[in-house]
C-alpha cells in the first residue's frame, strides 16, 4: 500500500469522502481548501484523508474514509499516522480531529493515535447537516473534537 498527496488537477475519490461526511456539499468545500492524500494497493484508491489548515501552526483532519471491503485492516490507522507525520513535516504545532458522537470506533482509533478530547461542539450535526445521521443505533448530533501537539 502507498499513500500520497493528489495534486489538484487530479480527481479526488468523492464516493470514498462521503463514506465519512454524507454532505456533498461540505467535503467540497473542504477539498477545495485542504490537501487530499489517497491510500492505494495494486492502483486501486482503498482510503482517504484530507489535512486543512485552519489557524497558524494548527492543521485539522477533516476527513478520514477507508472502502468497506478494506475496513477492519488497520488502513484507517496507518492514514491517521501519515497524517501526523505530514503535519510534522510541514511545521505544524498542532493537529485536530472531529467526530460524531456516535462514532465510537473513531474515538477509540483517534485516542489509540495520541489525540486528546479537547471539546464538545454541541448540536453540531444538527445545524450543518439537513439529515438526521445516526451510527451504531445512535443519533449523530455532537462534534467531539480532538487534539494533539506536534
Amino acid at each position: 500500500m502507498e499513500i500520497k498527496r493528489l495534486e489538484k488537477q487530479e480527481n479526488v475519490p468523492l464516493e470514498l469522502l462521503l463514506l465519512a461526511d454524507p454532505s456533498k456539499i461540505i467535503v467540497e468545500d473542504y477539498v477545495a481548501k485542504g490537501e487530499c492524500f489517497i491510500a492505494e494497493n495494486e492502483e486501486q484508491t482503498i482510503g482517504v484523508y484530507v489535512l486543512l489548515p485552519t489557524r497558524p501552526q494548527t492543521v485539522e483532519i477533516v476527513n478520514v474514509a477507508v472502502a468497506e471491503d478494506h475496513q477492519g485492516k488497520g488502513i484507517g490507522k496507518l492514514l491517521v499516522s501519515h497524517a501526523i507525520r505530514i503535519a510534522k513535516t510541514q511545521g505544524y504545532k498542532t493537529i485536530e480531529i472531529g467526530t460524531g458522537n456516535s462514532s465510537i470506533g473513531q474515538l477509540e482509533l483517534y485516542q489509540k493515535c495520541g489525540f486528546r478530547i479537547v471539546s464538545v461542539d454541541h448540536n453540531y450535526f444538527i445545524k450543518h447537516y439537513s439529515e438526521e445521521i445516526y451510527e451504531n443505533g445512535i443519533q449523530c448530533i455532537d462534534m467531539i473534537r480532538l487534539s494533539q501537539d506536534l
